[in-house]
């Protein structure tokens, strides 16, 4: 069967499982390996991307659920944030506040925050906690934090 759907601003029209997981789609038939498998049931968030600007765990996504959607993923997040440079002023906090560590997450977890921040553009830390469930195994909330603190105080 067949489904449409744009990634990045690309419209794609694909020939594949309806039940096949978006992360699977992204990765295998569209080489956008930015997003990472983590743990395959939606409790770690190395796979999220945004679905029509939601922040959505891709791995437990059936493809099926994104038709006629936009999906963004770390691949397109720069552009999609109206970035002028090659970064997203979140990438390039990421950066200035040395967030990462092994780095895994850190596609998941820049999708989440930045679609937290579309939505609250001030967040305190308990709100952060509660909406970024990503996690991390290095342990660098406490740079995270300051990273998006850096953004909400600009």
């Amino acid at each position: 069967m067949s489904i449409t759907f744009k990634v990045n601003g690309v419209r794609h029209t694909l020939d594949i499982e309806m039940e096949m997981p978006l992360l699977w789609v992204l990765r295998d038939e569209l080489g956008l390996t930015g997003t990472k498998f983590g743990c395959g049931v939606a409790a770690c968030g190395a796979c999220t991307v945004h679905v029509d600007g939601v922040a959505t765990r891709s791995c437990v996504t059936p493809v099926l659920e994104v038709e006629n959607s936009e999906v963004v993923t770390i691949e397109g997040l720069a552009v999609s944030q109206g970035a002028k440079d090659a970064l997203a002023p979140i990438q390039a906090a990421w950066i200035a506040h040395q967030v990462p560590q092994c780095g895994y997450c850190q596609s998941g977890m820049l999708m989440a925050v930045s679609a937290l921040l579309h939505e609250n553009p001030k967040p305190s830390d308990e709100e952060i906690d509660e909406a970024i469930t990503n996690v991390c195994r290095c342990g660098t909330y406490p740079r995270i934090r300051a990273a998006i603190h850096s953004l909400s105080n600009a």
